[in-house]
């Protein structure tokens, strides 16, 4: 059996690859801080000429169509430039909730997003504040145990400091009056895939993140000599991003494969994505250590283009579940008397 991706995939990942390199830079990441919305619309406007923001909207509503299996690998290179704009959760989350809850507001918002023209953030009392909530022309949020949908003029938004500069994020109050979109079996529903996808999006996300740090670092300690030779060089420093590399590596399967169970909505996605997001996040969360140290002092400052990546490694560990209630999703199916386990089932 062929566990790799398509061509297509993989050269539509390249495309997009060059695109946000060349677009994404530390200095225009560093200038959108100076904003106070922290976002480019000329970015966003060269985004949604690639048609990405389109790309999980239904074909019946202007997007091209693709799943979560398709967006990943664009979700990794999202993270490897550690791109602000809310694309990877308007994608992942905004739209698959949107075509869950169907009817007049996916007919309404799925042309809108497809065409660029709206940005949904969805907000879950997991994550407590949402991100990129004052961009949005309609929010999803969970309260309680029903979903409201809002419109920027139903919602006071309070601004609340991020580790990550580029990260916008906003605590969401509304009246008691407004009706729930969903309650009950279906609202659960939608919260538990919701935090599946954004969960999925945080783990691809980290991949890029701890490949961006591992080749800044590569690039760095090249460069920096010390008695007289690259400190890239020196054993030390190789075993550093060595283990960073190993552990990336065995991150990706985790990652690729639960972006196929949520894609094909099988019953085993949530641990699935728990796993993703578990050594993902420790992939980058290494990344982040050891290339500081490999960095040395100057590893620390502002002034190195490194803390970018690092900040938003350490803020996607957080969100979107932190690593006690990913570890205890995976923890309570193997450790249950009935669990099947072992590669005749995995396989």
């Amino acid at each position: 059996m062929n566990f790799t991706f398509s061509e297509d995939q993989l050269l539509f990942q390249d495309s997009v690859r060059d695109f946000l390199v060349n677009e994404v830079t530390p200095e225009k990441i560093r200038a959108s801080w100076e904003k106070d919305d922290g976002r480019d619309p000329l970015l966003w406007q060269q985004i949604v000429e690639m048609g990405l923001p389109g790309i999980t909207v239904p074909e019946e509503f202007g997007g091209l169509g693709m799943s979560e299996l398709d967006f990943v690998l664009l979700a990794q290179e999202c993270g490897y430039v550690a791109l602000p704009e809310p694309l990877v959760h308007n994608a992942l989350v905004a739209v698959p909730m949107l075509k869950e809850l169907g009817g007049e507001l996916a007919a309404q918002w799925l042309p809108k997003i497809a065409a660029g023209e709206a940005k949904v953030a969805v907000g879950l009392e997991q994550n407590i504040l949402v991100e990129d909530a004052h961009t949005a022309e309609l929010l999803l949020i969970q309260k309680g145990d029903d979903i409201f949908a809002l419109t920027p003029q139903q919602v006071t938004l309070r601004h609340n400091e991020s580790i990550d500069p580029s990260r916008k994020l906003y605590a969401v109050e509304f009246e008691d009056s407004v009706p729930p979109l969903a309650s009950g079996a279906q609202a659960a529903a939608l919260i538990n895939t919701a935090l599946n996808r954004g969960a999925l999006a945080c783990a691809a996300q980290a991949l890029g993140l701890a490949q961006r740090m591992i080749d800044m670092t590569v690039l760095y300690t090249t460069d920096r000599h010390q008695f007289g030779k690259p400190i890239g060089s020196f054993q030390a420093v190789k075993h550093h991003m060595a283990n960073i590399a190993v552990r990336l590596e065995y991150a990706k399967a985790p990652v690729h494969r639960a972006a196929y169970a949520i894609a094909n909505g099988q019953a085993s996605a949530s641990r699935n994505v728990s796993h993703a997001k578990i050594v993902a996040c420790e992939a980058a969360k290494l990344a982040a250590k050891n290339t500081i140290q490999a960095h040395g002092a100057m590893g620390y400052t502002w002034e190195v283009d490194l803390h970018i990546f690092m900040k938003k490694a350490w803020a996607l560990a957080n969100t979107w579940g932190d690593e006690g209630f990913h570890k205890t999703r995976v923890s309570d199916y193997i450790l249950a008397e009935d669990a099947i386990l072992g590669a005749g089932s995995t396989f």
